[in-house]
């Protein structure tokens, strides 16, 4: 398929540029059907005793620094993942070349390598941290917004779900944004099971898709982690399987064996895009309302049907719904 047949027209005041208060507060579309508008703490009625409810436990490094070329020039990098001696790192700055000195604060940085065909801003940085850079971001580091967020978020927590445990993501999985601990308590007083399972959002997931042909798309390497605790619990699901993410089907998806969930702890490429024969039997997907053209956007549509997904998100323009990673969500029945 092309990729121009994921485009759709958004009027620039519908990116939500901030969270909204209580979490569970936000807008939900249930696409089912028919088209229903509802508040997200009204998804508990779509519960029933036996469902099982997976959501993705990863939590946002805030893996955002800024800081200053030695020429004094401004500089901001988000630090990816390790890469051999150092670490794969997406850095904005003019005239970055191997062996150039960045400075953040008291951290000190080197261009150890400019990762060729990769794009024009992808390097492998040194720091002078002594290997507790984890510790160094924790401290200094800011959560890495989204470019077309331009208010500044308060809260870095704000950016995590509330049942997020596992450090590794660089972007928050923002369908369990819109969950509390309440609405979870609620959800599990119906009879519900909850299981977890981890995938680090990393470059595969927010990469923008260029390639003209959809299956021309190179999907980076995602980390995902699966227990058998929590396979044993979506596989002994007796009533329907409610996945809350774009990352959680992926997880499902990559760990799927003869319609089976099965312990898995690797490295996943896998890009789902229409058509697509999905291996688990997921029956409903919890999700945000997504950029065009986007691999989030081409998941949803697989999953939902393309034509379906976007005379939905046309419903959800002409309501003025709010859109992207802060914004409302959606309940998919396939």
């Amino acid at each position: 398929m092309k990729l121009s047949d994921f485009d759709y027209n958004l009027p620039k005041e519908l990116i939500a540029q901030s969270p909204i208060e209580p979490r569970d507060s936000s807008r939900l579309m249930v696409l089912g059907q028919n088209i229903e508008h509802r508040r997200f703490s009204d998804i508990v009625e779509y519960f029933e005793e036996g469902d099982t409810l997976v959501l993705n436990n990863s939590r946002v490094i805030p893996a955002k620094l800024r800081g200053k070329k030695s020429t004094g020039g401004r500089v901001e990098a988000l630090v990816v993942s390790r890469s051999g001696a150092g670490y794969e790192c997406l850095i904005q700055g003019k005239n970055i070349r191997e062996g150039a000195k960045l400075y953040f604060g008291e951290l000190e940085a080197t261009i150890l390598e400019v990762i060729k065909n990769a794009g024009t801003n992808r390097y492998v940085v040194g720091f002078n941290c002594n290997g507790n850079l984890d510790e160094i971001l924790e401290k200094t580091g800011e959560a890495p917004l989204p470019p077309y967020i331009k208010k500044k978020l308060d809260d870095k927590n704000r950016y995590q779900t509330v049942y997020s445990k596992e450090k590794g993501s660089i972007a928050a999985p923002t369908a369990g944004l819109h969950f509390t601990e309440h609405l979870l308590d609620r959800i599990k007083e119906k009879g519900v099971s909850i299981a977890y399972v981890t995938l680090h959002v990393g470059l595969g997931t927010f990469t923008p898709v260029k390639a003209l042909n959809i299956e021309d798309h190179n999907m980076e390497p995602e980390y995902i982690s699966v227990s058998a605790e929590s396979a044993e619990i979506i596989n002994k699901t007796k009533g329907k399987l409610i996945a809350a993410g774009t990352t959680t089907v992926k997880a499902l998806e990559s760990s799927c064996v003869d319609g089976k969930i099965v312990a898995h702890d690797g490295f996943s490429r896998l890009f789902i895009y229409p058509p697509y024969n999905f291996k688990s039997r997921i029956d409903a997907m919890i999700t945000n309302f997504h950029l065009p053209e986007s691999t989030l956007l081409l998941l949803a549509s697989a999953f939902a049907g393309r034509e379906r997904l976007l005379a939905a998100y046309n419903e959800a323009i002409k309501n003025s719904y709010r859109f992207y990673s802060f914004g409302d969500a959606m309940l998919i029945f396939r």
